[in-house]
């Protein structure tokens, strides 16, 4: 059984032979596409600063040469801009080549094409979070407007990914802080849940699977995604939603997560007897032997503070417990 085959069952909670895994011979494969946008890379500017362009024109910044950053100035400086700023253009399938030619070199693995978010991780960059949520409560109708130009773009991307051949798109939304969601939960169902309705619609039509990831407490909407049509979710901190949390939803509908062992709360301990322990309750409450669960590897040690010794441990007992023949009894 090759890893298509793998997550494919995985997702279908059809019994696969073993867990699906991003690490140590990953069942996945990335692609992105060549559409000129606004991006630079990273230039050192200052002693410890250091700035990019992203895609959308929005300037970002770190501290030191290896962290994400994070945007310091939006392109949209004010809300009349929107009807005057040019978006990429994502429609041309020549862009895609790359992912065509992904799809043909690795024809066993389950091939991911790169969104840059939904409409929210999108929008909320272009005018720096905190106008951003104060816009979309004062000038809804402006709003509105550039959220149906972001979803034109994104509806194309999906389009030609799937014509590339991907066996699934994944984006990054991160809806929420430690302890809430960053806009009430009504909110959220009457702008963005159905915009994402329409997105998942989409990408299922066109034959492929929509993967989220999240950062924050978001198990307020987490039935309504659900429900919009996503498919995985992939969750850096388990432990902050609960993993019973999580096996209730399977309990309710067929979703998958994708999950390390909780990056700032497991891992921080530096327990190995802890770590390993959380590895196999993944895998005995979300995997089961069924499916629903991919063994997650969080790549950037650095951020997190952590030798990757750490993980290693946690893959050490993904990979032995992942395996369907000791779930087979119960």
């Amino acid at each position: 059984m090759n890893s298509k085959e793998i997550i494919k069952k995985t997702l279908e909670f059809n019994s696969p032979e073993r867990v699906g895994r991003t690490f140590q011979n990953s069942d996945f494969i990335w692609c992105s596409n060549t559409v000129k946008t606004y991006a630079t890379d990273w230039v050192q500017v200052g002693e410890s600063r250091w700035e990019r362009t992203d895609e959308w024109g929005n300037l970002w910044a770190r501290l030191d040469p290896n962290s994400k950053g994070e945007v310091v100035q939006g392109v949209l400086k004010n809300i009349e801009d929107i009807y005057f700023y040019e978006f990429a253009d994502f429609s041309n399938y020549n862009d895609y080549c790359i992912a065509e030619e992904t799809v043909d070199n690795y024809p066993e693995k389950w091939v991911i094409g790169s969104m840059p978010g939904f409409t929210f991780n999108i929008s909320r960059q272009l005018f720096k979070m905190e106008n951003y949520l104060c816009n979309i409560l004062l000038e809804p109708k402006y709003m509105h407007n550039l959220h149906d130009r972001i979803d034109i773009l994104l509806h194309q991307m999906i389009e030609n990914y799937a014509k590339a051949g991907v066996d699934s798109i994944m984006f990054p939304e991160d809806w929420g802080t430690q302890t809430q969601l960053l806009i009430s939960p009504q909110l959220w169902y009457e702008e963005y849940f159905p915009r994402f309705k329409k997105l998942c619609e989409k990408a299922h039509e066109c034959g492929i699977k929509v993967f989220m990831h999240s950062c924050g407490f978001i198990c307020e909407i987490i039935p309504g995604l659900i429900k919009a049509g996503i498919d995985l979710f992939q969750f850096h901190q388990p432990m902050l939603h609960g993993i019973d949390k999580l096996a209730v939803y399977q309990g309710k509908s067929r979703i998958t997560f994708m999950c390390p062992v909780d990056i700032q709360k497991t891992l921080q301990t530096k327990d190995e007897q802890l770590i390993r322990s959380e590895a196999r309750e993944l895998l005995d409450k979300l995997w089961k032997g069924k499916g629903g669960f991919i063994a997650d590897f969080y790549s950037d040690n650095d951020s997190i503070g952590l030798e990757s010794k750490w993980q290693q441990y946690a893959c050490e007992e993904f990979i032995a417990r992942g395996k369907r023949r000791l779930y087979s009894k119960n």
